[in-house]
């Protein structure tokens, strides 16, 4: 293997897995309405769909302004908005039912992910996560990992939950190098957006790669990637050839 590319790191959402996150919220909605209605918390069904709907779009724009939130800061914030109508323990209830609809979600590895995974951990390729986690905390994303028989495959993670911060912030990938034990210039991330995954590899010295297999980022405003993908397999050779990657 070349000593250009040691590692790569995956973005997580598009890139190793795919899911549909109306559904998700669905879930949640439908989960919500059913511990009201076994706890008898006196709130209209409507009420708590807003909630989980602006909750929602709290977390959007903290991603985008680079604030956390995750999913205890969107439980916080609908305790809030619905203390007067709950009781001791209600809360408690409605984030065991946000988290049973969270990991109950319908996500699926993206095409021949495995197969890629296992191929470059079996040539000695040292592989890595770089994650922004959205309401669906990173206990439930190495599940969903772990259920689909790959999670043994990545030495390390870094999901915003636990760095603190989200790309494009060095921070969380700098966390992910020291945690695979390289070098930015060694060290590869692939991932499907432009301002965070490849504009925040850059940014932090590492190659950047860009997939579009499953959610096609096609911001004119961001520098896209000198590769780009729509099939995960040529990442192979890609990192286990000879090739230097360029940069536009």
């Amino acid at each position: 293997m070349p000593a250009r590319v040691r590692a790569v790191t995956f973005d997580f959402w598009n890139t190793l897995c795919r899911a549909r996150p109306a559904i998700t919220l669905q879930r949640r909605k439908d989960a919500w309405r059913a511990v009201a209605l076994d706890r008898a918390i006196p709130v209209d069904g409507a009420v708590l769909d807003t909630v989980l709907d602006h909750v929602s779009s709290l977390h959007h724009e903290g991603w985008v302004q680079n604030v956390q939130f995750t999913a205890e800061h969107a439980l916080a914030a609908a305790g809030e908005l619905l203390r007067e109508v709950l009781q001791p323990g209600d809360l408690d209830a409605l984030r065991d039912a946000w988290m049973a609809a969270s990991a109950a979600a319908d996500v699926t590895l993206t095409p021949h992910c495995a197969a890629v995974l296992a191929e470059l951990a079996g040539r000695g390729v040292r592989i890595g996560i770089v994650c922004d986690v959205g309401l669906t905390p990173s206990v439930l994303l190495r599940g969903y990992l772990a259920h689909h028989e790959v999670l043994h495959h990545f030495a390390h993670w870094s999901f915003s939950d636990d760095v603190g911060v989200y790309k494009p912030h060095a921070a969380i990938f700098q966390h992910a190098l020291a945690g695979l034990g390289t070098t930015p210039a060694a060290t590869l991330h692939i991932g499907d957006i432009r301002r965070t995954d490849v504009a925040g590899a850059r940014a932090a010295g590492l190659q950047a790669v860009r997939y579009r297999g499953v959610a096609d980022d096609d911001d004119p405003t961001v520098a896209d990637a000198a590769v780009v993908l729509d099939d995960l397999r040529d990442l192979v050779p890609l990192v286990l050839g000879d090739t230097v990657l360029g940069e536009d």
